[in-house]
Formats: C-alpha cells, sequence, structure tokens
C-alpha cells in the first residue's frame, strides 16, 4: 500500500485544474463534493479529493491522483508516493505552467482580447500575445 503525500498548490479553480489536467494528457473528474480515491489495487484509500483522475488513466499499477480544496480554497495535490516518480515536483510546476495558460485564455475571452500568439519557451514558460478585439 503505497502512502499518499499531500502538495499545497496555487490553483483554486477546478474547470481550470481541469483544462490544466486535460493540456498534460490526463483525463480528470470534477466533483462538487470530494469523492475516495482508490489505490493501485483498486481498494478504496481514505484520502477524498474534488479533482480526481483515476488510476485507469495513468497506468497499470497506479493510484489515483487527486487535489482537494484546503479551507482557505487552494487545492493540495494528493499523489501515492510510487506515482510521485512521474507526477512530482516537475509535473506539478507544468500543470501550474498550464493552469496560468487556462486562465489567462479564459480572461482574455471574458474581457474583449483574442490570442495573436503562443510560444512555448525550451525552459517550458508559456508566452502568449494578447490583443484587444476591435
Amino acid at each position: 500500500m503505497s502512502h499518499f503525500t499531500r502538495v499545497r498548490t496555487a490553483l483554486r479553480d477546478p474547470e481550470l485544474l481541469a483544462k490544466a489536467l486535460g493540456a498534460v494528457g490526463l483525463t480528470p473528474e470534477v466533483h462538487e463534493q470530494a469523492q475516495p480515491l482508490y489505490g493501485y489495487q483498486g481498494d478504496v484509500r481514505p484520502e477524498r479529493a474534488e479533482v480526481i483522475v483515476r488510476r485507469e488513466h495513468l497506468g497499470r499499477l497506479s493510484n489515483d491522483i487527486g487535489f482537494r480544496r484546503a479551507v482557505d480554497g487552494a487545492f493540495e495535490a494528493i499523489v501515492s508516493q510510487f506515482d510521485r516518480q512521474e507526477y512530482g515536483e516537475p509535473w506539478l510546476q507544468r500543470l501550474t505552467q498550464e493552469y496560468g495558460r487556462a486562465a489567462t485564455l479564459q480572461y482574455a475571452e471574458h474581457n474583449g482580447f483574442e490570442v495573436t500568439g503562443e510560444e512555448r519557451e525550451t525552459d517550458g514558460s508559456i508566452r502568449l500575445l494578447l490583443r484587444r478585439s476591435a
């Protein structure tokens, strides 16, 4: 049985988090109420989360990955010790970048901007060029 580690994030919007997870190639579930996470053997774990990537989408020996809303509204990532090999800090940094991209695109759409360019730097950063729609 793997030990689950909790990692605090600055991510707050479940829909943007789901878009970011999709951008890194995962299929998330979003729930109003926290749902149980499952271990690699299909066993129900005590950990619960509102945004979940089920183990079926991660690999045969993986556990669910969850994002649980903390009291202050930010999500904390719940990742098993085994899965942190692939879904550890570098992955969380990439996810955070994709979350920022999704948030920027949402802001642009709601505030009359259009995206006129996008570049991905070698360091992983994302540069978006926005122009106010005429």
